[in-house]
């Protein structure tokens, strides 16, 4: 499994779950709704440091944006 996209796919997740657009995740988060599409998209491969603020703008643990989809057979149990 490519962490970028999973990051990207559990951040989207995430994201839409608090009904959030990417605009109002930037002003809480202070990066650019540009390189959250990127990580999103799974274009881009954001640090250790990033996936722990966007998890506190978010309010969730950073494992969440880290966790692996259920029923993805590339994930050994």
């Amino acid at each position: 499994m490519d962490m970028r996209k999973l990051v990207g796919r559990n951040l989207a997740r995430l994201r839409r779950e608090q009904g959030l657009t990417q605009e109002e995740l930037e002003a809480r988060s202070g990066f650019s709704q540009q390189y959250l599409s990127g990580i999103e998209r799974g274009k881009r491969n954001p640090t250790v440091i990033t996936i722990y603020e966007l998890a506190q703008a978010l309010g969730v643990s950073h494992m969440e944006l880290m966790r692996p989809d259920v029923g993805d057979a590339s994930v050994p149990e």
